[in-house]
C-alpha cells in the first residue's frame, strides 16, 4: 500500500500536529502538499497520478466544547469537476493523546463507496473508530451527518489553502525572496474534504497536547 501524509501544525492549548508520519510505504517524511510526492500525484511528473490518494492539507481547531479536525485531498482542481471519492482508498486521520505523539491513539478511518439501490449514482462515506461512537457513521456525501454527539460531512469544498506557487519557484529557481501575499494560486479551486466535529471532552487528555494527522493509503499500489 502506498502511504501519503500533509500535517499542518495548529496551536491552542489543546492541539499540536507533530510532524512525523509517512509520506510513502518505503520512505519516511515530516510532511507533504498538494501534489506531493511530486512523481506520484503531480500530472506534470506523472502520466497516472494518484489525486484521491494525494493529501492537500490538515487542519485541526478546537472551541471551548468542540474539536474540528478537515482533512483534504484531491486538488486543487476547477469548480467544474466533481468531488473525488475512490473505494479503493483508505483515509485515516490519526489522533494522539498519549505521552507518545508520534503513536495514534484515535485513528479515524474514512472510506468511500457507492449506493448500489440508487443505481450507482450516489457515493457514501463509512467513518469508523470515531471517539464515543457506536459503530461507524455512514450515510451520503455532501451531507451532514450526527451520530452519538459527533457531526461530520464528507464532500467538495472550497481548497482553503493560500500560497504563493509562482513567488514559490522563482524563488528557489532565482534564490531571491519573490513572494506576493496578494497572490494566492488556490483562489477559486475546490477539492475533497472530510470535516469532522467531535466533543473535546473525548479527546482531550488533561493538559496533554495533542497530535493530529493524516495517511492515505491505495489498496493494491498506485495505479
Amino acid at each position: 500500500m502506498k502511504h501519503y501524509t500533509k500535517l499542518l501544525l495548529a496551536g491552542g492549548g489543546v492541539l499540536l500536529a507533530i510532524p512525523l508520519a509517512f509520506m510513502a510505504a518505503e520512505t519516511f517524511a515530516p510532511a507533504a502538499d498538494h501534489l506531493d510526492p511530486p512523481t506520484r500525484t503531480d500530472p506534470a511528473m506523472d502520466t497516472t497520478p494518484d489525486r484521491p490518494a494525494d493529501i492537500a492539507d490538515v487542519y485541526a481547531w478546537h472551541t471551548d466544547t468542540k474539536v474540528i479536525i478537515a482533512m483534504t485531498f484531491a486538488g486543487p482542481q476547477a469548480t467544474t469537476a466533481p468531488a473525488t471519492y475512490d473505494r479503493d482508498v483508505l483515509y485515516t486521520i490519526n489522533i494522539a493523546n498519549g505521552p507518545n505523539k508520534t503513536v495514534s491513539t484515535i485513528p479515524v478511518t474514512v472510506r468511500f463507496g457507492r449506493d448500489n439501490t440508487a443505481n450507482g449514482t450516489q457515493f457514501g462515506v463509512q467513518i469508523a473508530g470515531l471517539p464515543g461512537v457506536t459503530g461507524a457513521l455512514t450515510g451520503p456525501v455532501e451531507t451532514n451527518l450526527s451520530k452519538d454527539g459527533v457531526t461530520a460531512r464528507a464532500g467538495l469544498f472550497d481548497d482553503p489553502f493560500f500560497f504563493d506557487l509562482q513567488g514559490f519557484r522563482t524563488t528557489t529557481s532565482t534564490g531571491t525572496l519573490s513572494f506576493d501575499k496578494t497572490r494566492n494560486f488556490f483562489a477559486g479551486q475546490n477539492l475533497t474534504a472530510v470535516v469532522l466535529e467531535i466533543p473535546r471532552d473525548r479527546i482531550a487528555n488533561g493538559t496533554n497536547p495533542i497530535g493530529v494527522w493524516g495517511t492515505t493509503a491505495r489498496f493494491g499500489g498506485q495505479l
